[in-house]
């Protein structure tokens, strides 16, 4: 068979998880390597015929629709320049963006693009879009798995069902993301965990060294001091996603008063400041609020106004301690203060 021949077939054979197929078409590449006193590459190929699933093609295909269901499939819609981003996450992410969509550059110099990613920090900072955004700019769907259907209450029914997951991303290029990792990533030295949960560890890390560079991970955790430290090396690249500083809130309040039409009588770097070091997610629903008030008012309040309620109602709201654990009601402003602060907005 000409050597075009045999790629064909052995495409065709990998598309549709037919391993007889695969078996014989990669035999007679290696038959023709031998032949041509190729083998180091004959060899590097019957090693890696031995790494594939004797499974039948209609067994991976009932495998892989099982999978389908501990994830939730989504055409990503955020946009890479649409997030505020500090610098260091910025270049990262956009370092495996070009990796990815240069893959084919690197695999000529015999290297792979870097496809496993970590989002650390506190929540509501942008680890989601993120990943979204990564699958935006590759043009892959977004996988998000599901733990409500992923983790099982018997022994050894989270494996299966992590090792189904997989067989489905390894399917197609696809970006998996895994939010709240650590409920799956525990450190497995812990000696309140159970030996389950060290198990579902040992086998997930098992799992993600299999994975084809064009299957991207991406995991989030706000606790990322409770990972696991082999979950740590699994990652190649490791990004911070701290809260904003009143700069970047700011920027974020900016792309909001761009969109209203009444004048909200307070600078955006002001209003960062007067709300206080919260999420990118807490100035978000602070700005929706004063917008959904001003929509109702029907303009029979002004935008100022609004601002300047919203502001005293901000610092009556319930908010954690500073160590996460805590939460507490924030005093509310005297008739004085309150005064004060509308009359500032």
């Amino acid at each position: 068979m000409a050597r075009s021949d045999l790629l064909v077939s052995l495409v065709r054979a990998g598309a549709a998880g037919d391993r007889s197929m695969l078996a014989s078409t990669v035999e007679a590449i290696v038959a023709e390597e031998k032949s041509r006193s190729h083998h180091v590459l004959a060899d590097r190929l019957e090693r890696a015929l031995q790494t594939v699933p004797v499974t039948s093609s209609n067994e991976m295909r009932r495998s892989q629709a099982g999978g389908r269901d501990f994830v939730i499939e989504s055409e990503p819609q955020v946009r890479l320049d649409d997030l505020i981003l500090p610098l260091p996450a910025n270049r990262v992410a956009r370092q495996l963006i070009e990796e990815q969509s240069r893959s084919d550059l690197l695999r000529a110099q015999g290297l792979q693009p870097r496809h496993r990613v970590l989002l650390s920090g506190p929540p509501g900072n942008g680890k989601t879009s993120i990943a979204e955004a990564i699958a935006e700019a590759v043009a892959l769907p977004l996988l998000t798995v599901r733990y409500d259907a992923l983790v099982g209450a018997y022994l050894g029914e989270t494996n299966a069902r992590l090792a189904k997951l997989f067989e489905y991303a390894r399917a197609t290029p696809c970006v998996l993301f895994f939010d709240e990792f650590d409920a799956v990533g525990k450190e497995r030295g812990d000696v309140h965990e159970t030996g389950e949960i060290k198990r579902v560890v040992s086998f997930l890390l098992m799992q993600l060294d299999q994975l084809p560079s064009y299957v991207i991970v991406v995991a989030a955790t706000n606790h990322a001091e409770l990972l696991d430290r082999a979950v740590w090396r699994r990652f190649q690249l490791r990004i911070e996603m701290p809260a904003p500083d009143v700069a970047r809130r700011a920027v974020l309040v900016s792309r909001y008063f761009e969109g209203w039409r009444d004048d909200p009588g307070i600078a955006p770097e002001r209003l960062a400041e007067r709300l206080g070091p919260i999420s990118f997610a807490e100035v978000a629903e602070f700005c929706q609020n004063v917008r959904r008030r001003s929509i109702l008012s029907q303009g029979s309040e002004s935008l100022r106004r609004i601002i300047g309620d919203e502001l005293d109602l901000w610092a009556s709201r319930v908010t954690p301690w500073e160590n996460g654990e805590t939460p507490t009601i924030s005093a509310p402003a005297s008739r004085s203060a309150k005064g004060r602060r509308s009359s500032e907005a």
